[in-house]
């Protein structure tokens, strides 16, 4: 019996990496340094790219001119290349009534669904321009409605790397892989991502999240066996239900 819940246990256990705000401008230093961590511990993170980054924090950062070259360079890798929004800048206020309850501003939340869909679909022009599939989003600043989904869904993007549970779960025809925390925190038991935000680092943040990569290398998983993990059954959606509830409750305060 032991020995059945210790196989379990192991079996549900991961973490995804993902990585945010990966655009033309960048910290590349600690990009590269990330990249040779990952490589070592045959890690394959999922990076949010910004397809046409406005962001005046984000454009503060080095420019790399050959950005493209590089993204389809992780892709020949099998690191999942995921959309982080379009163009990055937020124009609309949420009063935290957005999806999950983040509140802040958005990029999505609030506008028409023909315009969030323009939005996405513009974005997706830009990586077929430059032969890169994409299956799956998460908005900056994590704030949703319903339109998103409808317009994430008929561009046919099905997967969304955000949202509360302990496992991935479907909800609106649509897959969601959990994203809980601030910090690198790998849970006893489920599948979650990671939320980083390496252009805000500086070398102690790098080290402290190294540290975490050698401890737990053998618990991070890829975006693909994220999806396989996806239980719809009736005990994780009641777990997903608690998580969901307890954590909007902590945020409207």
């Amino acid at each position: 019996m032991i020995n059945f819940v210790n196989k379990y246990l192991s079996e549900n256990t991961g973490i995804l990496i993902r990585l945010d705000d990966i655009a033309e401008n960048m910290n590349w230093p600690l990009m590269r340094k990330c990249e040779e961590l990952f490589d070592k511990h045959n890690i394959k993170p999922l990076l949010g790219v910004v397809s046409n980054n406005k962001d005046p924090d984000l454009l503060s950062n080095q420019k790399n001119d050959l950005f493209w070259n590089q993204v389809r360079a992780w892709k020949e890798k099998k690191w999942e290349i995921s959309m982080h929004g379009y163009t990055h800048i937020y124009d609309k206020e949420t009063e935290k009534k957005d999806y999950f309850n983040y509140g802040g501003r958005s990029e999505f939340y609030g506008h028409s669904y023909e315009q969030q869909f323009l939005r996405i679909k513009k974005s997706l022009e830009i990586f077929k321009k430059e032969n890169i599939k994409i299956r799956s989003f998460f908005a900056p600043n994590h704030t949703y409605d319903l339109n998103t989904f409808k317009a994430l869904k008929n561009n046919n993007i099905n997967n969304i790397i955000d949202g509360y549970g302990l496992m991935p779960f479907t909800r609106y025809n649509m897959n969601f892989i959990p994203q809980l925390f601030f910090k690198e925190i790998l849970l006893p038991f489920g599948i979650q991502s990671t939320q980083v935000h390496l252009n805000y680092w500086n070398e102690d943040d790098f080290l402290r999240f190294k540290k975490f990569i050698v401890k737990n290398y053998t618990k991070i998983i890829s975006f693909d066996k994220a999806l396989k993990k996806i239980n719809n059954n009736f005990f994780y959606l009641s777990m997903n239900w608690f998580v969901e509830k307890t954590l909007k409750i902590i945020r409207k305060f």
